[in-house]
């Protein structure tokens, strides 16, 4: 109870404060930051999708910007032939503004991909952008086939029907792509599954759904108990390893995450950098207030 107090009461604390806590699952402010941190994972066998911090942007010309430095970014790991994809917020793009204006950036940024040899992830967020989401995804599969995935939250009640309504883009050539997460936006009842156990439920739901179907799954978790029932799926239904990988965040669960890669299964980080750190490290903390603790202590240990 005291650590969901003290979570809630996170975001009101200077910044300073928040990046004692936050540097250790934020690869760092500036792009030389994230090529730096994954190239490292990259070395310990691991490969990376980058995240430039920023979403729910006030005006279109924040998103010219970010779109200019997803741009530099894509480049930049290309050109120095770092193992990863990216992940883009399409409210970074202007989709509570301008839903037209933000597939067209999004096209932007899928099409250098698309030259570059890359892959583009696009998150999923709040209840609001659901379905423009998916719609603005359908478009952009259908254009660019193998450039482009989708997260799906198993919290959220519609999220298996959603599935299924994609499957027409679906085929052995250009397989579905997926990242599968529990879902971290607060959500109404009549929206979102609540109970801790329910939501575990859904996601196996959701994963055994995806494999039998051939779709291929970003297995994203740090709940050893969904890890293990992904394992049983897996070994059930006889999966080949270039069919799914695991996901985890930058900075979290590091003896875990060297079991997954242990058993030999391939991985991926989640590696998020900039100068837009705030409402990721907050967000993080509603989540998860454990990590309340995190912070008293390296408050101390940095003094």
């Amino acid at each position: 109870m005291i650590n969901k107090l003290i979570a809630k009461m996170l975001p009101f604390f200077p910044e300073r404060i928040i990046w004692i806590f936050s540097k250790r699952y934020i690869s760092g402010k500036l792009l030389s930051d994230a090529l730096a941190e994954s190239r490292k994972l990259n070395q310990n066998g691991v490969v990376v999708t980058v995240d430039l911090l920023g979403e729910y942007i006030k005006n279109l010309s924040e998103a010219d910007r970010y779109k200019e430095q997803y741009i530099e970014l894509i480049k930049r790991f290309t050109e120095e032939k770092v193992d990863g994809n990216f992940s883009v917020k399409p409210s970074m793009f202007g989709l509570l503004i301008d839903k037209e204006i933000c597939y067209l950036n999004l096209r932007d940024i899928v099409e250098v991909a698309d030259r570059c040899n890359s892959f583009i992830k696009i998150d999923m967020e709040d209840s609001e952008c659901t379905s423009n989401e998916i719609e603005i995804f359908r478009r952009l599969k259908t254009e660019f086939p193998s450039r482009v995935g989708l997260v799906v939250q198993a919290y959220m009640r519609r999220t298996l029907d959603d599935v299924k309504s994609l499957l027409d883009l679906h085929n052995t050539e250009t397989p579905l792509n997926f990242r599968l997460c529990k879902g971290i936006y607060i959500e109404e009842e009549r929206i979102a599954y609540k109970g801790y156990q329910e939501i575990r439920d859904h996601y196996v739901e959701d994963l055994r759904f995806m494999l039998m179907n051939k779709i291929y799954v970003g297995i994203a978790t740090h709940d050893k108990y969904l890890l293990d029932k992904a394992y049983e799926i897996i070994d059930e239904l006889n999966v080949s390893k270039d069919k799914y990988e695991f996901q985890m965040l930058f900075g979290v669960a590091p003896k875990l995450r060297q079991s997954i890669i242990n058993r030999g299964h391939r991985l991926r980080v989640y590696v998020p950098y900039g100068k837009q750190w705030f409402g990721y490290s907050t967000r993080r903390l509603k989540e998860n207030p454990n990590m309340v603790w995190d912070i008293i202590k390296a408050m101390f240990v940095s003094r």
